[in-house]
Order: structure tokens, then sequence, then C-alpha cells
């Protein structure tokens, strides 16, 4: 230890998380110090979201490892929380839920239409309290009309179920062929070769567990300090190609999809409008890859040419058109660059501006700490930075009419203090879309705020989570246990949509901490909005006639006069979670839409004059024989 370099200004007497600082490599854990300031939060706003979760007969938990997070905080990603999943599992065209846990068993709660949710995870058989699961997505893989579901978990296998369509499931993991066991992240199925049916890619990160299980808690544990984290042997994420029996092959090689190791979460949409899917997947300690779809089976990597530098602590991404130009553009949120900040320093109370990129990863030590140069060099030769391919801090790609992207962050308000993960939509319905950010740490940190960034229509945005009754969280910024006779901050993870009867809610997993679950009661608004469904059939030949079920990649354009809005069926993504698939378009005061444009996932396009407004509009694909 005496030859690593002293940060003074960094050095809190406990580790942080799985990443940025030297101060986690120097020092012993358990000697955290939350904040012990009195919480004089205000009521929820009227107007914009309310918390309903109890309400809804959501009774969700997630439940973090003790061994792990609790006074003996550790380094490592078992902190990162867990996931969840919107989908329509039984196919009464409503949204259900899916939470996901560390320690005991996922939740599975079916959408009864009056506003409320019932738990039925134990008919369905989908608890999996058996291992330390992450993450989850819905997919129709068959094609047979029913979603199926996939977890993905941390060194417990990632599992497969197939929806019987009587409410139950069964676990084909083996069946198909998705055997693999690592340390996943997110899952998202795609039809990366245009034969119809949804293939899967799989993030994984490092073998950043250790060897010996620890048989008392029953999981192996993780790492103590930063340097074990940082040595862990990298691991490489997964594409599997559907062979339409049922069954699934690994790829990956051919494809060039390998990755460099810490795959966190994935962006799937065709950039360059050629038909392809194209795949963007971010690195959690480096920069985030854009690989080219070269419609061969094959990937090309073009994040230099196209993209610049990206995050370093990349986290979450997700891709949605923020300008109302017809084009999609790339939102990634980057929490690791931010943890230069002590965690016994309340970020509300320093003079440091926490809306600013630094130039390092040791944000404004670098310039302050006289040990700071000596610090940043460990942490650039333990991670490889390499600075000319990342930028510390959030990143927005506009995508431009010559078909690259500018970095947009800064300018459009997009630069947020210890982001997780992304939820977008119109959640006033005012025609733009919304973004939140589910943020925070949790213990031994200080208490942060989630974020609600609302669109003003100008390429920026403004954070309204107070007036739109998302801060303060239900409850108060604290758990109502302690932890090592400390309070312990609230914190968020992950969060995805909800369509319901013409408005976006949201359902947020939080960290050691009941769900939450955000009533949309926004003033009403036109709306518009599509339930898309392809044409393919279980049975039907790979490369037949017809897009995948799920129709993963369509893409409808809204034109009303000069304006252009677009929205893209999207596989999971936003970091542990998947959205609603139902398109939804907020019209403001607008009453009219001059037409729709569809282009499905097999390039079919299809052109509606005059749909209806505040109006769900079920759309099946047009059957053509190809």
């Amino acid at each position: 230890m005496s030859q690593r370099p002293v940060l003074k200004m960094t050095l809190p007497a406990a580790a942080g998380l799985a990443i940025g600082l030297v101060l986690f490599l120097l020092l012993p854990s358990g000697q955290a110090r939350p904040d012990d300031a009195q919480d004089k939060t205000k009521p929820a706003a009227r107007s914009g979201f309310r918390e309903s979760a109890r309400e809804a007969g959501i009774d969700f938990r997630m439940a973090l490892l003790p061994r792990e997070q609790r006074e003996k905080f550790k380094v490592n990603l078992f902190l990162y929380g867990c996931g969840v999943a919107v989908g329509d599992f039984d196919g009464d065209g409503l949204d259900d839920l899916y939470f996901v846990n560390q320690l005991g068993p996922n939740k599975l709660y079916r959408n009864k239409g009056d506003g409320t949710f019932e738990d039925v995870t134990d008919k369905a058989g989908v608890g999996l309290g058996d291992r330390i699961c992450v993450a989850a997505t819905w997919a129709d893989y068959d094609n047979d009309g029913k979603q199926d579901l996939f977890v993905t978990s941390t060194r417990g296998g990632n599992v497969l179920f197939h929806n019987n369509g009587d409410g139950t499931f069964t676990d084909v993991t083996n069946k198909a062929g998705l055997t693999h066991v690592g340390h996943s992240q997110t899952a998202a199925f795609f039809d990366y070769d245009n034969d119809g049916y949804l293939d899967l890619f799989v993030t994984n990160t490092a073998k950043w567990t250790l060897e010996k299980s620890d048989k008392k808690a029953k999981h192996h544990p993780g790492p103590t300090d930063l340097l074990q984290l940082a040595l862990s042997a990298k691991e490489h994420n997964v594409l599997y190609h559907n062979n339409g029996d049922g069954t699934f092959t690994d790829v990956t090689e051919k494809a060039g999809l390998k990755g460099k190791g810490w795959g966190g979460d994935v962006a799937v949409f065709d950039y360059n409008g050629d038909g392809k899917l194209d795949l963007f997947v971010t690195n959690m300690f480096g920069a985030s890859q854009l690989y080219r779809n070269n419609g061969n089976g094959t990937f090309t990597d073009v994040t230099k040419q196209l993209l610049g530098r990206t995050s370093w602590g990349g986290i979450g991404s997700k891709v949605f058109d923020f300008n109302n130009d017809g084009r999609l553009d790339l939102y990634v949120v980057d929490l690791h660059s931010d943890l230069w900040l002590p965690f016994d320093t309340d970020p509300h109370a320093t003079h440091w501006d926490l809306k600013k990129k630094y130039p390092k990863v040791l944000g404004p030590m670098s310039k302050r700490d006289p040990d700071a140069t000596k610090g940043e060099q460990l942490i650039a030769d333990l991670f490889k930075i390499r600075y000319d391919d990342v930028l510390f801090g959030n990143t927005l790609f506009k995508r431009l009419p010559s078909g690259k992207f500018a970095e947009v962050s800064d300018k459009a308000g997009a630069e947020t203090f210890w982001p997780w993960g992304i939820a977008t939509g119109d959640f006033d319905n005012d025609g733009f879309e919304d973004v939140f950010l589910p943020s925070g740490i949790g213990y031994p940190y200080h208490y942060w705020p989630n974020v609600l960034l609302m669109n003003n229509g100008n390429e920026t945005f403004t954070d309204r989570a107070k007036e739109a009754g998302i801060e303060p969280p239900p409850g108060g910024r604290f758990l109502k246990e302690k932890i090592g006779g400390k309070r312990a901050a609230r914190s968020s993870r992950c969060a995805a949509t909800v369509y319901h009867d013409g408005r976006l809610d949201l359902v947020v997993n939080n960290f050691n901490d009941r769900a939450f679950y955000f009533r949309n009661q926004f003033p009403r608004k036109n709306y518009i909005a599509f339930r898309l469904t392809g044409a393919r059939r279980k049975g039907d030949p790979p490369g037949g006639a017809g897009s995948n079920r799920d129709a993963v990649g369509a893409l409808v354009w809204l034109h009303l006069g000069k304006e252009v809005m677009l929205r893209q069926v999207h596989a999971a993504g936003g970091y542990l979670s998947q959205s609603s698939q139902t398109l939804h378009f907020g019209l403001g005061e607008r009453t009219k839409v001059d037409w729709a444009e569809i282009r499905w996932p097999r390039g079919r396009t299809e052109r509606i004059d005059n749909p209806a407004i505040n109006k769900l509009h079920p759309r099946p694909e047009p059957k053509r024989t190809e």
C-alpha cells in the first residue's frame, strides 16, 4: 500500500462504487458516514406524477446482498441493482410488469385494466429466487403470438422462459441452447439478419466475483476494492442467431461483436436508414461502441468515424428523436465519471459545478489536489483510459442530415450527476419526448435526486422533477431502516414507461427499496398511439414473408404540416430495463395528423392518411408474398 499515491481531498474512510476513484484502493471498508441532516422535503405536486405503487397493488422490494452492500460496503457491481421489464405477457393489450431481484424471487404483476396489478408470480413460475438476477426482457422469440421472458444473472446462468399461453411459463434454456453462465447485464432481442425471427444479444461485464463461494450467503462474493475489480478478466458479449425452430446458435465470433469487456446497456436502431438494425453498446469503464450492421452477418465498429468521443463510464443508453426532426438521436448517461466526489461530501453543499464536464476522471480534483496527477495516472493505467476516445460525462448525440452525429449534451442541458438509467417518452403530451433519469447511489453516499428532463421544444431540457411530483421520493430521502446505525439514502437504478389510456406512466426499480409507480397526472392533451404486430407466424421458414411478431425495429413517422415526429419499437434498453412497446405520440393542442408512415422491420412501408387522434391504433403488418 505504501507505493500507492494518496489523494488528500478524496479519502473518506470507506470503499465506494465499483469505479472511479483511487480512494477505493486505499482504505478499508465499513467506515461510512451517511448524511444525518434532517429531511425537510415537501409533499409531491398534484399535477405531473403521483406515486401510487401500493395503491396499484405493487408491493415489490428489491433486496440487496447483506454481505456485500451493508455495513461492510464492498466495491463491486452488486451495487448496480436490478431491472424492470414492461410487456404484455397475456395478450390483453395491457402492459404487465416484471421486477428483478438479487436476494429472493423476482415478481410478475398482471395488469388488471382498472389501474391496479395482481401478483401472478407463483402461478407463472418465473420467480427465480435461486440466483442473483440482473435484468429481463420480453420477446416473442418463436412468433407464436405470446411474449416469452429472458432473465440475466450474475454467475447463476441466464434463463429463457417460454410462454405457454395459459398464464404459465416453461424453462427452455437448455433446449434453446442459451446456457451461458457469466456476469451478464442487458439482453436485447432484435432481428439482425432480417429473416423474421428475433435474435438475441447479451452483454457481459467481467469475471468480477471471487472463485470461492460464500456457502452461508449462497453466492460468490464480490471484490472489496477497485484494484481487484479493475484486474478482473473481461467477459465478452454474446450474439445468438435464432434458428427459427426454438433454438439459438452462438455467432459472436463471425459477427465481430465480442466487444471490449465491461458491456452494459444496449441501443438497437438503424442509424443510417439502410434497413438493417445497428447496435450501440455501452462500456462501463471505457469507450462505448457503435456497430454498423453490414448485412452479411457481420458488424463493423464505426464509433470514431460517427460519434467521436463517447462517455467513459457509460451506464444507460437510449435512442429517441429529441428535436422532432424525424431522425433518431442517441443519449448516454455516465455515472462513473461522477465518482470523484467523496461519499462523505454532500453534493448539494459543494461549490463544484456538478453539471459540468471535466477533462479528467478525477474532475475538479485534478487541479485542486497536489497528488491528483499521480492518482489520475493510476486510474488511467488500471482502466487503460485513452483520453482521445472518451468524455467524462453524459453524451447526447444529435443525428445530422449528413449522417454523422454532433455531441450536444451541454448545450441541451442533458449533463447530470450520478445517473444510472434512461426512460424516454412524452410525459406531458406536448409533442416532444422527455427523459427520466433514475439517479443517486445510496449508502454510504449522500442523497441525490432523480431527474426529470422536460423537453422545452427548442433542443434543450429543464429538470422539473420537484414540481412534477417525482421529488422528493415517497417516504422521504432516507430508508426507514438504518445501516450500521446510520441513515441510508434512497436511490433508484432503472425505469421504464407504461402505456395507460393515452398517457405514459413510469415504473422504477430502486436499490434495496420498494418499487415506485408514478401515475401520470399531467393535464389531458391530444395524443395518438400505435401497437404494431409483425406478420411472421410460428412455423414460417426464416427469410419468408413478414417481420418479427413484436415488430422490433419498426419506425412510425407522424407528419403534421412541416413538423415530423418519430418513434421506434425498441428492444430492451435504457439500463436493465424495457419500456412499453406501444408507440405513443403526444400532440398537445394539435388537432390533426396529416399522415403516418410505418416502416416495418423487413423494409415494407405503409402510409395511413388522416389517422384518428386520441386513439390507440392496433396495426398488423400487411401480408404479402416475398
